[in-house]
């Protein structure tokens, strides 16, 4: 299992939360600020198999309205997961 942070622009974050709910990942996203983008963010937390990790990587990628000059759209860290359980 693995964990997928996803900072992203806030203009960016409803397309790219959409496009993977629709593809059946579940996603839990949370209002932040920082210095990734030097913008106004959202980070998105996504836990799923190791198998869908390009899947998902791909979805943020079209999601994501191009960059302006030195701009990043999205920064991602993936992380193994020791423990997973839904309560």
């Amino acid at each position: 299992m693995k964990l997928m942070i996803v900072i992203i622009r806030n203009e960016d974050y409803e397309t790219a939360l959409q496009a993977l709910i629709k593809q059946e990942f579940r996603v839990t996203y949370i209002a932040s600020t920082g210095g990734f983008l030097r913008r106004g963010n959202t980070t998105l937390l996504i836990g799923t198999e190791e198998g869908r990790i390009d899947q998902a990587m791909e979805i943020i990628r079209n999601s994501c309205s191009p960059a302006e000059s030195g701009q990043r759209r999205a920064t991602v860290f993936v992380v193994n997961l020791d423990s997973f359980e839904q309560l």
